[in-house]
C-alpha cells in the first residue's frame, strides 16, 4: 500500500490535480504517470474530502469508504473524473454526477477473481465447519465429532446471477462435481447451455439447491430478494453464500431460518449494513463470516488501482473511456474515435447556420467505419450542438441530459454504401423555424484530415478550422473582392476561400477561413456590401 507521504512527494501545481482518498496500491501511481499533481486525503473524513475536492481537483480516485454524495461532488470545484477502484458504485451519486458533467468510471473486472474466491472459500467453510471448529481447536477443544459437515460432490450449487463473477464460480464448482443451476432473468439460455449450465426460476433454483451462491447488486428489485419467504422454499440442509452485496440476503430472515433447522449454514461477506461487527448471525456455529474482504487482495488492488488511473488518463486528455459509466455509447471503437471531433464540429456549423438550437440531428454513417458501433456519434453530436449556443461545461457525460432538457434528440443510421469516399458521415440538422440544415464530413488520408466535403448541395473542400465565415448568395460578379476589402479594411486576414454555385448566376455558397474570430459588426458590414442573403460567422468552441 502506498502511504500518504509518500504521496505528497509528485505534488506539481501547474499540472492536473488527481486527489487519491483513500490507499491504493503503488502501481495506481505509476500508472498515472509524470503529468499529474497526485494529492491525498483521508476520504472517509468529510471535514478532510471537502476542503479538498473545494480546493480544485480534476479527478478524485476512491474505494468503498469515501462518499461521493451530490453534496461532495458540488463542492469539487473542477471536477472532471470520479474513479471508483473496483466494481460497485454504491458510494458515488452517479445521477449527480451526470448532471454536473463529471465522469463516473470504476474497474468492472478487476476483482472478479477475488471475489469468486472469497464466496468459494466462504462455501467449503460453511461446509465444513471451519471457523467455528478453528475457534474450539484454539480455545483448547478437540470438537471432533461435534462439526460433521458435507461434501460437495454431487451436490446442486444455485447460483442467483449468473454474472462474470457467478460464471467463474459456477466453472470452479464444477471440478468439484457439482451440477450447476442458475438463475439470471437477463441470460441467454443458449448462454448458460455453453457453460454447462441448466437455467431455472428463482423458486425452481431454491427448492433444488444444495447450496446457494448470491451474485446480484443490490437495487431495488433485488433488496431482500432471498428473504422470509424464499427461505420458506429450501433444503433444510441448505447452505447460502452472499459475497456480493448486503441486503440482498435478509439477515433477520436467515438467522430465524437457521436457529429454527430450516436452513443448515451461510457465509457471509458482506451486510446490509457495514461496517458489521455486532449481528446475532456472529454467535451461530453454522455461520463463517468476514469483514467484506471480496476484493481485499493485493493482485485486486493493484489491477482496480492501475485500471482506475489509466481511465483517468484517458478521460483527462478528452479521451472518452470504455470503463464510464454514465456516457452513453458504451466501448468505442478505435475506428470511430477519429470522428468524434469532426461530428461535433459538423453540429456546430450547422448550427451556426440554422441560427438556434436544432431540434433534432440525424446522422447518417457511410463506409468502411459503419461496420463499428457509432452510436456515440449522436453524443457527439449533442455536444457540438449545444457548444454552438454557447452552453458551458458541456461534456459526453451531460450532453445528453443537457439536450433531453431542451428538447433535442439525435440519432444514428448506418450503411457500408460509400461510392465516392471510404467513409463519410451526414448530419442533418432540423430547426424549430422549419428549416434544415444539411452538411457532410469525412476523414482524408492516412491522417485522417478533417473535410467538410458538403453543405446543402455544395460541394466543398473545406478543413472546419476555429474561425469562418459563410455567406450564401446570388452569384455574380464582384463578390470576392467586396468580401476581401471588407474583411482586409478590419485586419481580418484570410487563410482559405472557397466558391460552390448550383448554376453561372445562381445560388452561390462561399466559405472563407480566417485567422480570428470575426465580430459581430464586421458581420454585418461584409452583408451590406455584398448583398448577400446570409452572412454567417463561425468560430469552433474545442
Amino acid at each position: 500500500m502506498i502511504t500518504r507521504k509518500v504521496l505528497q512527494r509528485v505534488a506539481n501545481p501547474s499540472k492536473p490535480v488527481v486527489l487519491i482518498a483513500e490507499e491504493l496500491s503503488p502501481a495506481t501511481v505509476e500508472a498515472l504517470g509524470p503529468d499529474f499533481e497526485v494529492r491525498t486525503c483521508d476520504g472517509a473524513n468529510r471535514a478532510e474530502l471537502l476542503p479538498a475536492l473545494a480546493a480544485g481537483v480534476d479527478a478524485v480516485l476512491i474505494r468503498s469508504a469515501t462518499k461521493m454524495d451530490a453534496e461532495a461532488i458540488a463542492s469539487a470545484k473542477g471536477l472532471k473524473v470520479i474513479a471508483r477502484a473496483g466494481v460497485g458504485l454504491d458510494n458515488v451519486d452517479v445521477p449527480a454526477a451526470t448532471a454536473a458533467g463529471v465522469m463516473v468510471v470504476n474497474a468492472p473486472t478487476s476483482n472478479i477473481v477475488s471475489a469468486a474466491e472469497l464466496a468459494i472459500a466462504l462455501l467449503l467453510a460453511s461446509a465444513r465447519f471451519v471457523s467455528p471448529a478453528h475457534a474450539a481447536l484454539k480455545n483448547g477443544k478437540w470438537a471432533r465429532s461435534k462439526y460433521t459437515g458435507a461434501e460437495l460432490f454431487e451436490k446442486t450449487l444455485g447460483v442467483v446471477g449468473f454474472g462474470r463473477i457467478g460464471q467463474l464460480v459456477a466453472h470452479r464448482m464444477q471440478a468439484f462435481g457439482m451440477e450447476v443451476i442458475a438463475y439470471d432473468p437477463y441470460l441467454q439460455p443458449a448462454r448458460a447451455a455453453q457453460l454447462g449450465v441448466r437455467l431455472v426460476t428463482l423458486d425452481e433454483l431454491l427448492a433444488q439447491s444444495d447450496f446457494i451462491t448470491i451474485h446480484l447488486p443490490k437495487t431495488k428489485e433485488t433488496a431482500n430478494l432471498i428473504g422470509e419467504e424464499a427461505l420458506k422454499k429450501v433444503k433444510p440442509t441448505v447452505r447460502i453464500i452472499n459475497a456480493a452485496r448486503g441486503g440482498v440476503l435478509d439477515e433477520n430472515a436467515l438467522h430465524q431460518a437457521i436457529t429454527e433447522g430450516r436452513v443448515a449454514g451461510a457465509g457471509l461477506d458482506v451486510f446490509s449494513t457495514e461496517p458489521c461487527t455486532d449481528s446475532p448471525l456472529f454467535a451461530l456455529d453454522q455461520v463463517v463470516a468476514t469483514p467484506h474482504l471480496g476484493a481485499s487482495t493485493d493482485e485486486a488492488q493493484e489491477r482496480a488501482g492501475i485500471a482506475v488511473a489509466i481511465s483517468v488518463r484517458k478521460a483527462l486528455s478528452g479521451e472518452l473511456v470504455p470503463d464510464a459509466v454514465n456516457v452513453k455509447g458504451g466501448a468505442i471503437a478505435e475506428e470511430i474515435r477519429p470522428s468524434l471531433p469532426l461530428v461535433e464540429k459538423l453540429a456546430q456549423v450547422a448550427t451556426h447556420l440554422g441560427g438556434e438550437l436544432p431540434t433534432s440531428i440525424a446522422l447518417e454513417v457511410r463506409g468502411d467505419i459503419a461496420d463499428n458501433d457509432c452510436s456515440v456519434l449522436a453524443t457527439s453530436a449533442l455536444k457540438g450542438a449545444l457548444l454552438a449556443t454557447g452552453a458551458e461545461d458541456v461534456t459526453y457525460v451531460n450532453a445528453p441530459h443537457l439536450a433531453e432538457e431542451k428538447g433535442m434528440t439525435s440519432t444514428v443510421s448506418t450503411t457500408t454504401e460509400s461510392p465516392e469516399y471510404r467513409s463519410m458521415i451526414t448530419l442533418r440538422a432540423a430547426f424549430p423555424n422549419g428549416k434544415f440544415v444539411d452538411i457532410h464530413g469525412t476523414l482524408m488520408g492516412i491522417k485522417k484530415v478533417e473535410k467538410i466535403i458538403l453543405i446543402d448541395s455544395f460541394d466543398l473542400d473545406l478543413p472546419p478550422t476555429d474561425h469562418m465565415l459563410l455567406l450564401r448568395y446570388t452569384d455574380r460578379p464582384g463578390i470576392v473582392g467586396k468580401v476581401g476589402q471588407s474583411l482586409g479594411s478590419t485586419g481580418i486576414n484570410i487563410a482559405s476561400m472557397q466558391v460552390a454555385r448550383d448554376s453561372q448566376g445562381g445560388e452561390a455558397l462561399m466559405a472563407i477561413t480566417v485567422d480570428s474570430t470575426i465580430p459581430t459588426g464586421v458581420v454585418d458590414q461584409v452583408k451590406k456590401d455584398t448583398g448577400a442573403d446570409s452572412v454567417v460567422s463561425v468560430s469552433l468552441v474545442n
